[in-house]
């Protein structure tokens, strides 16, 4: 059975024939398009019409369908519509994934390239290959829809790479929109996908005729640049390790943001929520010079996909008074199977030697997103060793070369 089944069973019937339609692949005026009490029967329909095509149409209408069926998850259906909200198209009614990446597929292939990205850099978000920077926000507008910057970003990007200028390469760029899962909040995103012809590999592979030869294929790298504008943010993607990151991170703020300071890579390290359950005692010193301490945000989830988010309003009680007030028993923090997914700790430092009273905002999202715009690099530093201290946030990874063991 064909690895794309699944995916093919769960198609609409009127978009599966739309498609292969498309496709310009035959099927006669009687056959059945519909999966109802006949999933294997339809998938084995199709496979034969599909073997009735040239061997090289054949290779290619299974590898579309392979990668749509990939695709086919949550993960692939928030990319789908952070990609669509971007880009203006409409996807509303669409009877689930599999339906949207059909009609994508037919109506604006590109599109299906762009949702594959999306979903990589979702599935790598906070692990391997994957780094944040947060600019400062000093009001330096960035230049990302100037021609000539994006031009010599590419060919930045080239020289990070270390491959000569003569290698085919090209940049994709385009929007999205990421909705907040709580506060139904859009952000809009500027991404850039940037396709570089890598060092051609030498493969076996069968020759005209059908006799193994030695052939030379181009390979294609991928670097992923997203970045919001507003809160300052750029995600990198690429392999090669932090240095690459680093330099890639420098490439963009050299083209992009020449007038700001050099952006601050945001540590990924896992935040530890669970400890606001229960309204927190802040362990303050005399040194910090802190004024006070306070949760001024909270969002919640619970097992069936619902998701509450609750924000402190004025100075009179906490927002753990309030929901204890409001809700009783029944709140979030108290009933079973809530978990705080999010909160926002806002510090306030007293005024003192001239200075004037501040606050530093800092908001902690599962599993491992730190994001404390408007900040300096010590401030940073101060945030992180208070959130070390209070327990909200995980220690820094040790690499370490070997394990003793006891």
């Amino acid at each position: 059975m064909a690895s794309f089944s699944g995916f093919i069973r769960k198609c609409p019937a009127g978009r599966l024939q739309r498609y292969f339609e498309s496709r310009e692949v035959s099927a006669s005026n009687d056959f059945a398009w519909s999966s109802d009490g006949r999933g294997t029967e339809l998938v084995r329909s199709i496979e034969l019409l599909i073997a009735e095509l040239p061997e090289k149409r054949q290779d290619a209408t299974k590898a579309e369908l392979d990668l749509l069926a990939t695709l086919s998850d949550k993960v692939g259906l928030v990319a789908a519509e952070q990609v669509c909200t971007g880009e203006d198209i409409n996807i509303e009614g669409l009877h689930g994934i599999q339906d949207i990446l059909l009609f994508l597929a037919i109506e604006h292939p590109i599109l299906i390239n762009r949702i594959e990205v999306q979903a990589s850099m979702s599935r790598r978000h906070g692990g391997q290959n994957w780094s944040t920077f947060q600019f400062e926000n000093d009001g330096n507008a960035w230049t990302l829809e100037k021609e000539t910057a994006r031009a010599a970003f590419l060919v930045d990007t080239l020289a990070v790479l270390e491959l000569p200028k003569h290698r085919k390469h090209v940049a994709d760029w385009y929007e999205t929109v990421r909705t907040h899962a709580v506060t139904g909040e859009e952000t809009t995103f500027t991404h850039a996908t940037i396709y570089v012809e890598e060092r051609a590999e030498s493969e076996l592979g069968f020759g005209v005729s059908d006799t193994l030869e030695r052939q030379i294929v181009a390979k294609v790298l991928e670097v992923g640049i997203a970045c919001d504008p507003k809160s300052r943010l750029v995600e990198i993607c690429a392999r090669g390790g932090k240095k690459v990151r680093d330099q890639f991170s420098a490439v963009f703020s050299k083209n992009f943001a020449p007038n700001s300071k050099p952006p601050l890579e945001v540590p990924r390290r896992d935040v530890l929520l669970k400890l606001l359950k229960s309204e927190p005692d802040f362990e303050i010193l005399p040194s910090d010079g802190i004024a006070h301490v306070e949760v001024s945000s909270l969002d919640f989830g619970d097992a069936n996909g619902g998701v509450a988010r609750f924000e402190k309003r004025g100075e009179s009680e906490t927002i753990y008074g309030f929901l204890d007030r409001r809700f009783g028993s029944a709140s979030p923090l108290r009933a079973s199977g809530w978990t705080i997914l999010a909160a926002t700790v806002r510090t306030i430092l007293a005024a003192q030697e001239g200075k004037r009273r501040r606050t530093l905002t800092v908001t902690l999202r599962l599993p491992n997103t730190t994001t404390s715009p408007n900040t300096t690099e010590s401030d940073r530093q101060f945030i992180f060793g208070l959130l070390e201290r209070w327990g909200l946030l995980a220690p820094p990874f040790q690499d370490c070369d070997v394990l003793e063991a006891k």
